[in-house]
């Protein structure tokens, strides 16, 4: 297949930058309303931080900007920092937060911590994320109808909502619910398409004819007809800000680095997550200096770049150049634009974090998995979306600990006719044993936490077959640490003591010098240590005279 030459690939970057573009502006001013900032910042957001990423990210189409969660979670801690909203204490303290955010990242890079990105199961990430999505449609239901209410948190909210429904302006209702239906036909007829401009761009030209600020529609107001300029963080915010900040880094990551692989091209160099961190947080750094909210690699976006055939990060560079000329050209013709239309954008791409399909499916293939997706779910709209990242990262690592604690101990047979060893299940009824020989099989990792879960269920099976020769397969066991060591010793010795003789089978390298390090092997002597189960096997039918 001939590869496209390099004007080729330049031209398909500046499409695909020019219609990420058309996607990405609209939305990074919608999600800088839901952080409670002026849209310009959605601006600022997707132009340094773009502009940085591109310079130094390893994914080839990634498109860094801002994203409904970071926006969600931006919006929550600005509201505890500055909770009387003063319009400059947001602007210093949206710096202050993004510049930690990006310090962060750059320290876990520096640490080489990139692997925390994996710190946080699937089944737990779609029940935060759905639980996200939902606190940001509620977030902008009064902007749909035209009123304010005092944000208490997610059930007080709700109510809130229901009390102020008799004050619904019925004309910014009207024009909400048609920016939601044309988004949604469009997207579906039209995936990846340019939908969120053309909201804008309608929204807009009704302001325009009909007046609507005069109305009673409210709009977006106000917007500078420049380039951001430099704005300095603060030191005394700092701590406020850092665990809000510490959340937010993660986020960030988490979602750049799933972004990333997940548009990938086969023949593109690896993702390499260390330098994740440090683009990412090199883009937020830079980003902070000039009025920006704290940026990630956002799913959706980068989706069009890869849809519409961009080929490198010159395709970034264009939507930044896009943005800046958006910022010296339409901002006066921006400040027309109804905050309904943002809201029915909002609404409209939040939606997609709720997805009760990937509820079922995780219910289908594990219930416990399921659980915990529901907790992390119902732990964002009990205690807040902040919090829900501490409820996120303690279910997965509770987890994590659970799956370790509990393996399996399996009891291994060979398949009738055949060479092959596996463990004995209902669907083989078939497979033979060997009378008087018990060969069990642990699996995973031993240590400290599992070694008295491991030594139970051995011994329960031991009990329960009353065999002659019990034979340990260890091939599954890629390290022992010394608590499971030192069980697996008092275990031979108690069943020595009691009549049987206890074989050690299929030693990883490194267990087997463990345990010859321990003077286990010594003591167990060459002729109860085997290399393979098979030659267990034809060892004891040899010895016993088994068939």
């Amino acid at each position: 297949m001939k590869k496209p030459s390099i004007v080729a690939i330049q031209r398909l970057d500046v499409v695909a930058g020019l219609t990420a573009a058309a996607v990405v502006l609209p939305k990074a001013m919608a999600y800088a309303t839901v952080a409670g900032l002026p849209v310009s910042v959605g601006l600022y957001t997707a132009f340094v931080p773009m502009i940085v990423y591109a310079l130094l990210g390893t994914s080839r189409v990634l498109s860094v900007s801002s994203t409904t969660t970071l926006a969600i979670l931006t919006g929550t801690q600005l509201g505890f920092a500055v909770p009387d909203g003063d319009p400059d204490k947001l602007i210093t303290a949206t710096a202050t937060l993004t510049a930690l955010t990006g310090a962060l990242l750059i320290g876990a890079s520096v640490l080489r911590l990139g692997f925390v990105a994996n710190f946080i199961s699937s089944p737990v990430l779609t029940g935060f994320k759905a639980g996200i999505g939902l606190v940001i449609v509620l977030d902008q239901v009064p902007k749909l109808l035209g009123v304010h209410i005092a944000k208490e948190g997610f059930l007080r909210d709700i109510l809130s909502v229901a009390h102020h429904l008799p004050n619904t302006s019925l004309l910014t209702l009207t024009i909400a619910i048609a920016a939601i239906l044309a988004l949604l036909a469009m997207e579906r007829l039209w995936p990846h398409s340019p939908a969120p401009l053309v909201a804008v761009s309608a929204g807009i030209g009704l302001s325009w004819f009909v007046g609507l600020d005069s109305a009673g529609v409210a709009i977006v107001g106000f917007i500078p007809q420049s380039l951001p300029s430099i704005t300095l963080p603060t030191l005394s915010l700092v701590q406020q800000l850092l665990p809000g900040a510490l959340g937010i880094a993660l986020m960030s990551f988490t979602e750049s680095i799933a972004a990333g692989r997940a548009f990938a091209a086969p023949a593109e160099p690896l993702i390499k997550a260390d330098r994740e961190l440090l683009a990412t947080g090199a883009a937020n750094l830079a980003g902070a200096l000039f009025g920006a909210m704290p940026a990630g690699g956002g799913t959706s976006q980068t989706a069009v770049v890869r849809a519409v055939g961009g080929q490198t990060q010159k395709a970034s560079l264009v939507t930044a150049c896009a943005a800046a000329a958006t910022m010296l050209l339409l901002a006066p013709l921006l400040s027309l634009l109804p905050q309904a239309v943002l809201a029915a954008i909002v609404i409209v791409y939040s939606i997609g974090l709720i997805k009760p399909a990937e509820f079922v499916s995780i219910r289908k293939v594990r219930r416990m998995e399921f659980r915990w997706a529901l907790a992390a779910f119902l732990g964002v709209l009990a205690f807040g979306t902040l919090q829900g990242i501490v409820v996120a990262i303690v279910l997965s690592l509770v987890g994590l600990a659970s799956q370790s604690a509990n393996p399996n101990v399996y009891v291994i047979g060979r398949k009738r006719g055949t060479d092959v060893i596996r463990p004995l299940s209902p669907e083989h009824p078939d497979d033979e044993t060997f009378e008087g020989l018990l060969i069990l099989r642990p699996e995973g990792r031993l240590f400290f936490a599992n070694a008295q879960r491991v030594a139970d269920q051995i011994q329960a099976l031991v009990v329960e077959h009353k065999p002659r020769v019990v034979a340990l397969d260890m091939s599954r066991v890629f390290d022992i640490e010394y608590s499971a060591l030192q069980m697996i010793m008092e275990g031979e010795r108690r069943i020595t003591e009691q009549g049987m003789t206890c074989w050690i089978v299929a030693l990883n390298p490194s267990v087997l010098e463990y345990i010859r390090a321990s003077g286990f092997a010594d003591r167990l002597g060459p002729e109860r240590l085997f290399s393979s189960v098979r030659g267990a096997i034809q060892h004891y039918t040899t010895s016993f005279n088994q068939n």
